[in-house]
């Protein structure tokens, strides 16, 4: 029997991954070793109950004696904290879904990989900090990394029998988020309550708000850079109101080759739980007669400036990247706390690698995952500065 782990269960990714476990046997065709959430207990102890979870993992210490109750008579162990998240993550597991948001998702990845299972990545932060070493930590254990953001499953698929040097370039696509028709200068007082509504996705409020300002895509360039090993100038973002085409891989003979579908996670989840193989899934089939006609749009530089700053973040390399998240992550806190405007993340973000870059440590290579974390903790460091300026000013 295979078995699976899943971190971040109650999330976004979480739900629809349990959805699939549950549609393809749950506990009678999976041996479900760990399950980690947040703050929903209830939620978890449900997802634990329905798997027959051996562990479950809530993030906050202080929950540990609600999980305990919620899982009285299961036979489930319960645990909490960062600590016990890594113990999970340390019990071999065949497939691993990363799916905790952040850059907290980061060390229980690393730690899944040394069993030389399947780590399907859905924590993009992982690869934008540290992409070099988290390949690396994959070779060295014969572990399999499989890419469950949409985008970059979709380019994994149009990849299949192809070679990586016939490749002449890899095209993204984004929604353009909520605000991708509001004039500039409305930008500016959007509220958080507007920024957390997607067109198209049924998402978390952290990567809706980051879907509109377009850092999540941002951070996707970086990770198609890392996991690809293509160069910046190869990785094309257009706008797709309608989130049908996920990505298209350009090759040398001039053919391209697109992913469509309708937007629903459960997909590259589901592609990434059964790989090699694929198997019927629970999403809608794509009826292009009805729908009729696809737009795109080269995305606006002055409406978008986060795709700018992901592209000096790869030509600088190194620890860049987990300064850019750290940055982006203190700024998002901010505005959704109301200390920040929607268009003062950007300029926070900018203003935070301006001073890292000053000192020079930037470029230099991320020669273990310590670096990486004290990278981020200094980054953090800076951006409460500069958003305590902000509000000052």
């Amino acid at each position: 029997m295979r078995s699976v782990s899943v971190f971040g269960a109650t999330g976004s990714i979480g739900e629809s991954t349990f959805d699939l476990l549950m549609r393809q046997g749950g506990p009678d065709a999976y041996r479900v070793v760990a399950l980690t959430g947040g703050r929903n207990v209830a939620r978890l102890a449900e997802q634990a109950r329905a798997l027959r979870a051996e562990m479950a993992v809530i993030a906050d210490n202080a929950l540990l004696p609600d999980l305990k109750g919620a899982l009285a008579g299961s036979g489930i162990a319960a645990a909490a904290g960062q600590n016990a998240l890594l113990e999970a993550a340390d019990c071999p597991a065949d497939w691993i879904m990363s799916g905790i948001v952040g850059a907290a998702g980061l060390a229980p990845g690393f730690r899944a990989l040394s069993h030389g299972g399947t780590l399907a990545l859905a924590n993009k932060e992982s690869l934008v900090t540290a992409g070099p070493l988290l390949m690396a930590e994959a070779r060295a254990h014969g572990a399999r990394i499989l890419p469950v953001d949409s985008e970059h499953s979709a380019v994994f698929q149009a990849l299949v029998g192809e070679e990586m040097e016939a490749v002449e370039r890899i095209t993204i696509t984004a929604s353009g988020g909520a605000f991708r028709d509001w004039p500039l200068d409305r930008l500016a007082s959007a509220t958080v309550a507007e920024a957390s509504t997607h067109p198209n996705w049924a998402m978390g409020q952290r990567i809706t708000i980051d879907s509109a300002s377009m850092f999540n895509k941002a951070l996707e360039v970086i990770e198609t850079h890392e996991f690809f090993g293509i160069s910046s100038e190869q990785i094309e973002v257009l706008v797709h109101p309608e989130s049908l085409v996920h990505a298209l891989v350009g090759f040398r003979d001039g053919g391209v080759i697109g992913h469509l579908g309708v937007p629903d996670m459960r997909h590259a989840i589901g592609y990434a739980l059964n790989w090699p193989e694929r198997v019927q899934l629970p999403v809608a089939r794509l009826n292009l007669a009805e729908i009729g006609q696809l737009t795109f749009a080269a995305p606006d530089p002055a409406r978008y400036p986060a795709l700018r700053l992901a592209r000096e973040v790869m030509s600088v390399g190194g620890l860049s990247g987990a300064a850019f998240n750290a940055a982006k992550e203190a700024a998002l806190d901010a505005f959704i706390d109301g200390r920040i405007g929607f268009t003062a993340m950007a300029g926070a973000v900018e203003d935070v690698l301006s001073r890292l870059s000053a000192t020079g440590a930037l470029g230099n290579p991320a020669a273990s995952l310590d670096m990486v974390l004290d990278t981020d903790r200094e980054a953090r460091r800076l951006a409460g500065e500069v958003i305590e300026k902000m509000q000052r000013t």
